[in-house]
């Protein structure tokens, strides 16, 4: 029996539809480069990154592996999975790793005992693991991700984007994969993320604490369950749980099925053309984030309404503003470039 940690359930969090599609993309397909939630204290942002975890399928890995290697194809610096097991692998949930505030850049990649290197020891055995490391085929999570300081900002988003982290050290390099959901918080009162940075996250979302009054009612009459009887809420939400975890599954296999074709991608670039974003990032993110919503949806085709589903997430933070103009999208102008697109010749 696997054990999945008892947060909050993900299907029991009210209304924020935008956000937890977002998330249940970036676990169908971690490749696409993880969200970026922006959005007021108590909107649930880091309530639902880490029930996210308690819906992703669990995972195989071997008793003791530090970075939690796929037992069919090992990291070649793992000393563990590299040897003969007589046993079988264990199953378990997927991780949930914070980043906290104030960590060094070591503490993120990890670092190399550059003595016992020095005494002749291989790299691979003189390697302390980071954070990139422990959230290997896990949930990387930064809350305030606009406070951290733009080198280690770069440094995850490019271990998001190629699943590979280099350590270098005095001229010694060790690579492990780093293979990961990324999910970014933050609060805009705060100060805000520069827009090459924004342009990295694949997807973004701005959610807000509703304002209306019956689902606000709903959403503490759910919160005061869990925190009286945490179990037996969590148990309640077990069907629910579970049927999302299997469409997650599923759409993870159905996914490389899934193929775009040619009018598809002139459609995603006439929108990108149309919103001003110069980013080319922003045309794969859209094709990606398509066929996730494709494979949740259990089709092996992308439609137009996966890609205008996919606009709605991939394009307000990478079009270009004037200076002081709020990230956003206009719904209007992309149901008019949608209709016009898709009106025959």
């Amino acid at each position: 029996m696997i054990a999945y940690p008892n947060y909050y359930p993900f299907t029991a969090i009210v209304g924020q539809t935008s956000m937890k599609t977002a998330l249940m993309l970036c676990g169908v397909d971690p490749t696409l480069g993880g969200v970026l939630v922006v959005g007021d204290k108590g909107s649930a942002k880091s309530t639902a990154a880490r029930a996210l975890t308690a819906v992703l399928p669990a995972i195989t890995h071997r008793d003791g592996c530090q970075y939690r290697c796929d037992p069919d194809a090992p990291a070649a610096v793992c000393p563990v999975c590299n040897v003969e097991h007589p046993e079988d692998p264990l199953a378990s949930s997927v991780r949930f790793v914070t980043l906290p505030l104030g960590a060094s850049e070591e503490r993120l990649t990890g670092s190399l005992d550059m003595e016992q290197v020095a005494r002749g020891g291989p790299p691979e055995h003189a390697f302390r693991p980071g954070v990139l490391a422990e959230a290997h085929r896990g949930v990387l999570y930064i809350d305030e991700v606009n406070l951290l300081p733009a080198r280690m900002v770069d440094i995850l988003l490019d271990v998001a984007a190629m699943g590979v982290n280099n350590v270098q050290r005095d001229g010694i390099g060790l690579n492990h994969p780093s293979r990961f959901t990324l999910i970014g918080t933050m609060n805009p009162e705060e100060g805000n993320l520069r827009p090459q940075l924004l342009d990295r996250f694949a997807l973004m979302v701005d959610v807000h604490a509703t304002r209306d009054k019956q689902k606000r009612a709903e959403v503490v009459r759910r919160r005061f369950a869990y925190d009286a009887d945490p179990e037996g809420f969590i148990k309640s939400w077990y069907k629910e749980q579970v049927e999302m975890r299997r469409q997650i599954y599923d759409a993870q296999c159905l996914l490389p099925q899934i193929k775009t074709d040619d009018a598809t991608l002139l459609l995603i670039s006439h929108l990108c053309c149309e919103f001003d974003v110069a980013s080319l990032r922003a045309d794969i993110v859209m094709n990606k984030a398509s066929r996730a919503l494709a494979a949740l949806d259990g089709r092996d085709a992308v439609t137009p309404a996966d890609v205008r589903r996919a606009a709605e997430l991939a394009l307000p933070h990478r079009r270009h503003r004037k200076t002081g103009e709020p990230i956003g999208l206009d719904s209007n102008k992309l149901d008019e470039l949608m209709n016009n697109a898709l009106q025959p010749a």
